[in-house]
């Protein structure tokens, strides 16, 4: 079979062997690949990743001086089934899959070790309990894009974000733009989208963001939502809050300890999402953001950073860092774009074959031009 592998930076099309599935595995026929941001990123600094992933405790994790197969979001149609393996789903039937494989005892993420090659190829190795077939009709395009849009789900549920507060998505690449489109689907009322670039501005737009701003122009923070700019503005509203509690004649600390219970004393701030990840942007977050507010970092920053605690600090911040999705997330995001709740369509800005894979990269560095670029392995393409 036919498969793009990188090795030091480089991609080429080779022929390989076909997978054989072992126990509990199925072999799919790739239908669909997406080029994720992070396959951007490892092609150039997967040592980086990789010597981080071994302090954490994985040490298979993908190296540049090995052949590694990437696409880890895809979907595809059942070919066979591992030996004593029940037969379902049966064979045709497309699925998509979380991006796990068992190797003995271990489990490998797909698409991200030379143990467990991805799905820039023709044929792929999934684990059955963790496929998935795809319900109503929905095209394999938008099914492929399940395991992204299952990313900014995540994300949002990790933000713990209510219908009344304002969210904050700060870039609106792929993974910006899955957010934006849970938010909305989690029914978030007010979402803010911030980018550089015209034209990720237009698709979180169409991905439903309520306010999009050009950080170049004005503060994706700033506008009339009630939240609190400093430090003294906290301390201003303690202060006024017990004056007016001691017209009362009440002893304040019972009155106030009855409204913490209902949520009454948390002033307004805003849960900000970072989507960009390059180093800088997690300190510019901080700096620029309302007091009390909540960051959820999603976006995937290669290499090494700085922050200056202090300021998060006497922000009071809350920041959360947030990797991939449980089982639960993945199924039910599939079903939210079954059902027509997530339409992860507009993402999609071309296509090509495994040939066009290196060209797929390049074009995919100008944000004007796309945003989701998928792999179809029996197309021709060799651009976008």
């Amino acid at each position: 079979m036919k498969t793009v592998v990188c090795t030091n930076a480089n991609l080429h099309v080779v022929d390989q062997p076909s997978p054989i599935p072992a126990k509990g595995q199925l072999l799919i026929e790739v239908s669909r690949c997406g080029i994720c941001g992070s396959d951007l990123h490892a092609r150039h600094h997967m040592d980086e990743l990789a010597d981080v992933m071994a302090e954490t405790g994985y040490d298979e994790f993908m190296r540049s001086d090995q052949q590694v197969v990437f696409g880890h979001e895809f979907c595809g149609t059942v070919v066979d089934h591992g030996p004593r393996t029940r037969k379902a789903p049966k064979p045709g039937t497309l699925v998509v899959a979380m991006p796990l494989l068992r190797r003995g005892a271990d489990v490998h993420g797909i698409g991200l070790t030379a143990k467990a090659p991805g799905a820039y190829a023709e044929q792929l190795l999934v684990e059955q309990a963790l496929a998935f077939p795809v319900p109503n009709g929905l095209p394999a395009d938008v099914a492929a894009l399940t395991e992204p849009m299952a990313v900014g789900w995540h994300a949002v549920q990790r933000g713990d974000v209510g219908k009344g507060q304002v969210a904050i998505v700060i870039g609106c690449g792929p993974i910006g733009l899955a957010v934006i489109l849970a938010l909305k689907a989690k029914g978030v009322r007010t979402v803010i989208a911030s980018d550089f670039s015209a034209g990720r501005r237009a698709l979180a737009t169409r991905c439903g963001a309520d306010i999009v701003v050009d950080p170049a122009q004005e503060s994706p923070f700033s506008g009339e939502h009630g939240f609190l700019e400093s430090f003294t503005d906290a301390g201003d509203l303690a202060l006024s809050t017990i004056e007016k509690l001691d017209k009362l004649r009440l002893p304040w600390w019972h009155v106030w300890r009855a409204a913490d219970k209902v949520g009454a004393t948390t002033p307004k701030r805003p849960v900000i999402f970072e989507c960009v990840g390059v180093p800088g942007i997690i300190e510019s977050v901080i700096s620029s953001a309302p007091v009390f507010s909540r960051v959820v970092v999603v976006g995937v920053c290669m290499g090494a950073d700085h922050i200056r605690p202090a300021m998060a600090i006497n922000k009071e911040i809350d920041l959360r860092f947030v990797l991939g999705y449980t089982p639960l997330e993945f199924r039910d995001t599939l079903y939210l774009l079954a059902d027509g709740k997530i339409d992860a369509a507009p993402l999609i800005t071309a296509t090509v074959g495994l040939a066009g894979v290196e060209a797929a990269f390049d074009a995919l560095g100008d944000p004007e031009a796309h945003a989701k670029i998928l792999i179809d392995p029996a197309s021709s393409a060799d651009a976008p």
